[in-house]
């Protein structure tokens, strides 16, 4: 995966498109919601993921901007376009400008609906990378707000309800992989605890025993709301019954992911992982495609 990203040229992996798989987020809701047959709701669905798309892009363009001092003593981000010299600064400054323009207009034109949940992205990130990254267990939760505005724009900016299992669920995931990022972090960066200090200050106060705890209860979290969420009589009246079959495939991807992270140098990557190793790709597919027949009545 990283020498495909090597390949492209500096322009593209400053946007990070690899990363625009976690706006799939934003397509749940149409999942959950049973509006997959309804066009209107559709084609707004896949803008609120094209405005996310840019709006992340020009997120990280401005992430990069403010840490590419820092990035140049990390022994992967060194090589971003910003931290190696190869992109220039107003270029830089210009294609975010462009991104986060080109994004709002989709979405006061095209969607027009629960607008402050893009602003809302847009305030958290800036919040994060300015200051609040460095505030411990904070700053994995700004992570995780991430995710969940991104499943609000595609219930709420789609005019659908969200669930409270919904949200429920996608809070405890998306914890787990902001802790399993900074796991990730300290794995590979152990061998140099100053430049990991350096780097991401925040670190300093987090430590390999207590990861491992929040990311035991997050875990945990995840698969029993999820679990909970598919055996619900709410969601048998909604859905059938017969949702509870997709639960192994929930299990063996985030055991798989934290293989990944403890066994393999993973982790600190969501949608690198899912785009590299077969066996989690697997199970993310297996899982979706059940899903969709369970809802359509197609099993």
């Amino acid at each position: 995966m990283s020498a495909l990203k090597d390949r492209l040229p500096p322009w593209l992996r400053l946007l990070r498109p690899h990363q625009w798989l976690k706006n799939g987020f934003v397509l749940v809701g149409l999942l959950f919601g049973h509006a997959w047959n309804q066009p209107d709701i559709v084609l707004k669905a896949f803008a609120a993921a094209a405005a996310f798309c840019l709006l992340s892009s020009s997120v990280y363009i401005f992430n990069d901007l403010i840490d590419r001092e820092q990035d140049r003593l990390h022994p992967q981000k060194r090589h971003r376009p910003l931290a190696s010299g190869v992109t220039s600064v107003p270029f830089a400054l210009g294609l975010m400008l462009g991104c986060l323009l080109i994004a709002l207009d989709i979405v006061f034109r095209f969607i027009g609906q629960a607008e402050w949940v893009f602003l809302a992205y847009l305030g958290v990130n800036v919040a994060y990378t300015l200051r609040l990254k460095h505030v411990v267990i904070l700053d994995v939760f700004l992570i995780s707000a991430g995710f969940m505005l991104r499943l609000l724009a595609g219930t709420l900016a789609l005019g659908i309800p969200p669930s409270e299992w919904l949200l429920l669920c996608g809070l405890m995931l998306t914890l787990f992989l902001g802790f399993a990022k900074r796991r990730a972090e300290l794995n590979a960066m152990r061998t140099d605890e100053g430049a990991a200090k350096a780097h991401r200050r925040v670190l300093e106060h987090y430590s390999p025993i207590l990861l491992d705890q929040l990311i035991t209860i997050t875990v945990a979290s995840t698969v029993l709301s999820y679990s909970l969420y598919t055996v619900s009589d709410e969601t048998a009246m909604l859905h059938g019954g017969r949702l509870w079959v997709t639960v192994p495939f929930v299990l063996y991807g985030m055991f798989r992911y934290l293989y990944l992270l403890h066994r393999r140098g993973g982790g600190g990557d969501a949608a690198e992982a899912l785009l590299t190793d077969r066996h989690l790709l697997l199970a993310v597919s297996g899982w979706l495609l059940t899903t969709l027949a369970l809802l359509a009545h197609w099993l």
